[in-house]
């Protein structure tokens, strides 16, 4: 099981790597789009809709909601550097700024179900209720990695969005192990605790100390920007988790194996790019 996870983890990253340095701005959105079909998929599970019609349809409609934020977002424009210096330059901005909202306001409502769990599933246990989460979990990530990957020095805030999720998983790992007592949200992952949710922000103010002295803007932007990113993204690994407890399953699916599906993967960052995103476009980036 071990070799079988080293092996599928490395091939995961060689192709987000590839994707990430070969692929121009349009096309690596439609490559985070067709991740976020795969995901789709299986959020489709999750919700109640097991046959394979109903997870097609599933699907279909979120390609077609997909494509119309491509559509709303001018996409097929975005350039390789940053978007700036034009009227339609500031429309996308706008465009993204609306969407990437959005997504943020949907993981504070997430907060709220993820606290009162169990008692809240009576406002989303209807299939139908599922369902439109998967909208929101998925379409703002979509749009937040293909906001990113164009800004100034786009490859590298994607690689420090990455880092962030790492840095709160890894950290929250070891010092849960260590010193785990207290626990975080016993009914929805009762492996987690708030000492190792603490060892997660530990790891990114490092990581922020790091960044800070080494790239413009300094100690305190760079805090400003890594730690609400790194705590909202144990939020979408406990939303998961929720969704898929009251479902009654493990995984996601069993498509990547030693890993669980799509979905298991990147539980975290559908929360953590869009609250980064809209963060760095809120604090001026690319900074003067």
């Amino acid at each position: 099981m071990l070799k079988q996870r080293v092996i599928t983890g490395l091939v995961l990253a060689a192709v987000f790597a590839l994707a990430l340095v070969y692929l121009p701005g349009p096309l690596f959105s439609a490559f985070a789009a067709t991740i976020t079909l795969i995901a789709a998929w299986e959020w489709a599970n999750l919700s109640g809709f097991a046959r394979y019609w109903q997870r097609a349809a599933y699907v279909t409609v979120m390609g077609v909601i997909l494509a119309g934020g491509a559509m709303y977002l001018n996409v097929h424009t975005l350039p390789e550097a940053a978007l700036e210096d034009s009227a339609l330059a500031e429309a996308q901005r706008l465009s993204f700024r609306n969407i990437l909202m959005v997504g943020c306001g949907w993981w504070a409502l997430a907060l709220l179900w993820v606290q009162g769990y169990p008692s809240s599933a009576l406002l989303w246990r209807s299939r139908w209720m599922r369902a439109g989460m998967g909208f929101f979990v998925l379409i703002p990530a979509w749009a937040a990695l293909s906001y990113l990957r164009v800004q100034d020095g786009g490859l590298w805030l994607l690689l420090l969005l990455v880092m962030i999720v790492a840095c709160a998983d890894i950290g929250g790992y070891f010092a849960g192990r260590r010193w785990g007592r207290r626990k975080l949200a016993i009914n929805v992952s009762p492996g987690k605790t708030w000492e190792g949710f603490a060892g997660g922000v530990v790891a990114n103010l490092l990581l922020a100390l790091l960044i800070g002295s080494l790239f413009e803007g300094g100690l305190l932007f760079w805090i400003a920007i890594i730690i609400p990113t790194s705590l909202v993204s144990v939020l979408g690994d406990l939303l998961e988790s929720m969704v898929k407890r009251y479902r009654g399953i493990k995984d996601s699916s069993a498509l990547l194996p030693g890993h669980g599906g799509v979905l298991d993967r990147v539980d975290s960052l559908t929360a953590a790019a869009p609250v980064f995103a809209l963060a760095l476009l809120a604090g001026g980036w690319p900074l003067a």
